[in-house]
């Protein structure tokens, strides 16, 4: 797949190969540490809690801070690259990203920590919100399915190595190496960035101070309350600040309604496939946000097993990601996306059934095939679903459209991971009762996929 990526014929936009190649390789290392930092810390939690001095309660704040930070600023940086150019916007934030990782390896207080961690988000939120609409400029427009599988694939990596990867560092060195290992890697990307990215021309569009403000703290607020509902400090605090959240989104929408130059352009929301695309992507993405968060549980309370073996039983879903999510995104070249989409989603309603029916008494062999029926649905799903929305919108829009993307991935899982803590909180509830709603948010988007399978057929053959 990785040479056709880079063939080239006659009349084909976007890059030359040779230059595809270091873009693709800028692209891939930047994102690839991005998510690498969302969960590779996860596992020194305990550790950085000991040698910082610091509570256990505390030491989730150095992994909370950072996924707070990038769903914040997703929204603003992905119109901020419209005034100041993509290739601008994913250097700086690389660089941001590179220095703030060594400020992390660096710091030996737990408030330096927490500042550098915040610094990090920033500059991964600034490569997340626009990379996918990257891939747009630089590869053809017949190889934008394939191009975006191959993102998938990168995402995929990220959340399946994040904790074997954390594990092995702090096995041969201290928690320092885990964000010292950025640095050389970073500077690497850096290097081919500055290289081979496609450079812009600024756009003369007057940036929205208000509504970036606005949906800073829409996202954040939303993310901290269901964050706080999620592990059981759901209060007056939480919602509070939900309620502000709230208020936040209706002046945001008020306001992208009656400024000249909204910070998220509404005409992306009048092109239906974008739109369809964009709601089911939430609900996919909350569906597997409730999977990620209740299968450690139940494998570890109910199955018994210890948390190497729990890990274990989950990669293969994001190992199936990876080789499936490059042949969706060729497949999506080729022929109609929402049909893909909606293919994939069926299996993935299938395999979420088919979890429900784990118990203590299932054997390793039953969770490994339900799990892998879940990744190849998943993974069918989601590159030509992302093809959707980036491909359905006049190019000058695709950085928000790759902004809304972004945001809606995070909203989907912070809400899935919310409803997850909420159901084990419950003194009715129960494990089996998340995966449910996890089927029931799959259904839903099932339903919104296959409604715009004849809208994407008409306008292929428009």
């Amino acid at each position: 797949m990785l040479k056709r990526l880079f063939e080239v014929r006659d009349g084909d936009d976007g890059l030359p190969g040779r230059e595809r190649k270091l873009a693709l390789l800028a692209l891939v290392t930047g994102t690839q540490m991005a998510v690498l930092d969302s969960g590779i810390v996860n596992i020194a939690l305990p550790t950085l809690a000991d040698e910082l001095g610091i509570s256990g309660a505390a030491s989730i704040w150095i992994a909370n801070v950072y996924q707070l930070v990038t769903a914040a600023l997703l929204l603003t940086f992905a119109a901020l690259s419209r005034v100041i150019g993509r290739h601008r916007l994913y250097i700086g934030g690389l660089a941001v990203f590179t220095l703030a990782s060594l400020a992390c390896a660096l710091s030996r207080s737990f408030e330096l920590l927490l500042v550098s961690r915040m610094l990090q988000g920033i500059g991964a939120a600034a490569m997340l919100s626009i990379g996918p609409s990257l891939y747009r400029i630089i590869f053809p427009t017949r190889l934008l399915g394939s191009a975006i599988g191959l993102s998938a694939l990168t995402v995929a990596f990220g959340i399946a190595a994040g904790p074997s990867i954390g594990g092995l560092i702090l096995h041969l060195a201290s928690w320092p190496w885990l964000f010292a290992i950025n640095v050389p890697v970073g500077l690497l990307a850096l290097f081919l960035a500055l290289r081979s990215l496609p450079r812009e021309p600024a756009q003369r569009v007057r940036f929205d101070v208000w509504g970036a403000l606005l949906s800073i703290v829409m996202l954040s607020g939303s993310v901290f309350a269901l964050d706080q509902f999620g592990h059981g400090g759901g209060g007056a605090m939480a919602l509070a600040t939900l309620a502000l959240a709230l208020a936040c989104l209706v002046g945001f929408v008020y306001r992208q309604r009656h400024v000249a130059s909204p910070l998220v352009p509404l005409a992306l929301f009048e092109e239906p496939r974008f739109s369809f695309a964009a709601i089911t992507s939430m609900f996919a993405f909350l569906a597997q946000g409730i999977a990620f968060v209740g299968l450690p549980f139940l494998y570890q309370r109910v199955m018994g097993v210890s948390p190497i073996a729990s890990a274990l039983l989950f990669t293969p879903w994001p190992l199936v990601i990876m080789v499936i999510g490059p042949v969706a995104g060729r497949l999506a070249d080729k022929g109609n996306p929402a049909l893909i989409s909606s293919l994939g989603l069926g299996l993935f309603l299938l395999g979420m059934l088919a979890l429900t029916g784990l118990d203590a008494d299932s054997s390793h062999l039953d969770v490994i095939w339900r799990t892998a029926l879940c990744g190849v649905g998943y993974g069918l799903f989601q590159a030509p679903n992302n093809r959707e929305m980036i491909g359905s919108v006049p190019l000058a829009l695709s950085a928000n459209a790759s902004g809304v993307l972004a945001s809606v991935r995070t909203f989907g899982q912070s809400l899935g991971t919310a409803l997850v803590g909420l159901i084990l909180g419950l003194s009715f509830g129960s494990l089996t009762l998340s995966l449910w709603l996890g089927c029931v948010s799959v259904v839903v988007a099932l339903a919104l996929s296959l409604y715009r399978i004849p809208l994407a057929a008409r306008d292929r053959r428009g």
